[in-house]
């Protein structure tokens, strides 16, 4: 009899590309060693190589790995959403849902305003995901991210729900606030506020400011938009931040003006496992998505 521990080793090793990998997306604390163990038993258990090395941390699938990986993956990615259905009681009435605080904050307390009118019993917990939980989704511990997702993978589906535009932040007493227009370049040696190195916000602001040949004096790092748009508030720099709201954000003291030539933007999806189980919680908080 093969046992399940060595199956879901072997599984988290064949979605992860590599032992190391697997053991930090396990749902549960597990070294690396341990891993390897799981899959090496399996192998003996088997007489077979399921891996193969195609680099130093890198494994891939040999035939036999690829037929066995088809069968038990529906099981592994569909347990953890049965298990929470189990302990609740509510076999279709409830949802993880992962987002970006901005999204939490902005976006859905309507969305939920419109699902709960639909169907009221549907229950939701929320995630702030400062980064987009793509592992978390595709390894069933949320059923739905919210977020900007910079790649797809094969096995999720989206629904495009928003867009969030780049905006220039500054004090409104800067120099330049008064103006309609202000090229980014004139901000250059100026200290610019920007997301912790982390947050995948923090390269997108990066990128924004490479595009416009910009280069700061100096980089302060704040770990949210809201901390950022305080420190651009109280005088210490610049930044560029997204907003739903075309206007930009509407904060007391604070110039906004969107990004323009080239102009910024970025799509906000709801994604979810094309293999996921019926869910009709999933079904009613899709047909309520925004309309962008």
């Amino acid at each position: 009899m093969i046992q399940l521990h060595r199956l879901e080793g072997f599984y988290w090793v064949a979605r992860a590309g590599g032992y190391a990998r697997a053991a930090r997306a396990f749902p549960y604390p597990i070294t690396q060693p341990a891993v390897h163990q799981q899959v090496k038993k399996l192998e003996q258990e088997l007489g077979l190589d399921l891996f193969e090395r195609v680099a130093k941390d890198r494994v891939q699938l040999t035939p036999a790995g690829r037929k066995l990986y088809h069968f038990v993956a529906p099981f592994f990615a569909e347990l953890p959403a049965v298990v929470r259905a189990v302990q609740s009681g509510d076999a279709g009435g409830r949802l993880e849902i992962g987002a970006a605080p901005m999204l939490l904050r902005h976006l859905l307390p309507a969305w939920l305003k419109r699902l709960h009118k639909q169907d009221p019993d549907v229950a939701i917990e929320l995630h702030e995901c400062l980064n987009p939980d793509v592992q978390g989704l595709r390894g069933g511990q949320l059923d739905l991210v919210i977020d900007h997702l910079p790649e797809v993978p094969d096995d999720v589906a989206t629904l495009h729900v928003a867009t969030l535009q780049g905006f220039l932040v500054l004090p409104s007493s800067h120099r330049l606030a008064r103006r309609k227009r202000i090229d980014l370049p004139a901000l250059s040696g100026e200290t610019f506020l920007a997301y912790n190195a982390r947050l995948y916000a923090h390269e997108l602001q990066m990128q924004a400011l490479r595009m416009h040949d910009t280069t700061p004096g100096r980089i302060v790092a704040a770990g949210s938009a809201e901390t950022i748009l305080g420190f651009v508030e109280a005088g210490l720099g610049f930044s560029l931040v997204p907003s739903l709201d075309p206007e930009g954000p509407q904060v007391r003291g604070i110039t906004a003006r969107p990004l323009t030539s080239p102009k910024v933007q970025f799509e906000v999806v709801a994604a979810w496992r094309k293999n996921a189980p019926e869910n009709a919680a999933l079904d009613a908080f899709l047909e309520t998505a925004p309309k962008p």
